[in-house]
């Protein structure tokens, strides 16, 4: 009778393994919209829709995500933000031309992830969920051509930000950016210089969302903060949310819209706070195709008048 209990019951939870696995293989694949009200321009200013993407870890013939970004040209966005880690194999730069080619003629700003210079290999996923031992790049990851990735991006005349300032009209509007290269890599290294005196917002842009690069932006007068990276955690505990962000950022704050810093990670910006929106990103590594409770995403930020 117990064998026949103890049986049972691993049958019971071979079969929830099974349906779990198999809900977080189709999970990745429900690409969602997210859609923001960000009330950061100054009084007056007409609405700006600002399109973020990230971490779509491109593969050739991911032929439903190509469709899908390809259709985001219909929100008609006035700035697109790329955050990094566009592709995750060495071939798969033709596939990425032609999922953003409808967006490349809006005026765009990009940095580069990790994944945008190496391409991911097999490893253990518990990894994820120990302490971060410094080695973020092993031998084992073959080098991806990342300036060419630049050249598709800088051909179309989307902003360079890698550890850069530049400005962007957008909408009518001028916008002062400031990014940097990927902070998981520590490749960051803060731009001199003041932003434009006569742009209506500063908007910082990064990959990661490290408390130092955070910190640096809020301190240079950054009224927005786009990032990506974390995945929202990718695997995510309903009704709680992500368990780790892969980077020193907390958990509450591993994706949506933010204050930085706050009292707590779910209060609006305040007096003293920027404005954080991380995405979740639309990709996986091609070898941990999963998520769970976080679906696949990009954003259409509304920047509004205060």
């Amino acid at each position: 009778m117990g064998t026949s209990t103890a049986a049972r019951g691993l049958g019971w939870t071979a079969l929830a393994a099974g349906a779990g696995l198999a809900y977080a293989l189709a999970e990745a694949h429900r690409f969602t919209l997210r859609r923001f009200t960000v009330p950061v321009l100054p009084p007056g200013e007409a609405p700006l829709r600002v399109l973020h993407l990230s971490d779509l870890h491109l593969t050739p013939h991911q032929d439903d995500k190509i469709a899908w970004l390809r259709e985001l040209a219909e929100l008609e966005p006035h700035l697109v933000v790329d955050t990094g880690d566009n592709w995750a194999h060495r071939d798969a730069l033709p596939a990425l031309a032609h999922a953003l080619d409808p967006l490349l003629s809006v005026p765009g700003a990009f940095v580069m992830g990790s994944n945008d210079y190496f391409a991911p290999v097999v490893k253990n996923p518990a990894r994820y969920l120990m302490p971060d031992d410094g080695r973020r790049v092993r031998p084992e990851h073959p080098r991806l051509p990342a300036d060419a990735l630049a050249r598709l991006f800088t051909d179309a005349g989307w902003v360079d930000l890698n550890n850069r300032r530049d400005v962007v009209v957008a909408g009518g509007r001028r916008l002062s950016l400031v990014g940097v290269d990927d902070p998981h890599l520590e490749l960051d290294r803060f731009p001199d210089g003041t932003h434009d005196a006569d742009a209506v917002l500063e908007i910082g842009v990064a990959h990661a969302p490290y408390r130092r690069v955070l910190d640096a932006m809020q301190h240079d007068g950054a009224q927005l903060i786009l990032a990506g990276h974390t995945h929202g955690g990718q695997l995510a505990v309903p009704g709680w949310g992500a368990l780790v962000t892969n980077c020193d950022l907390d958990t509450r704050r591993a994706k949506g819209l933010h204050g930085w810093p706050a009292a707590r990670p779910d209060q609006p910006k305040g007096e003293d706070s920027v404005w954080l929106h991380v995405s979740a990103g639309l990709g996986t590594s091609p070898f941990t195709p999963v998520r769970f409770a976080c679906p696949p995403e990009a954003t259409l930020l509304t920047l509004v008048a205060r």
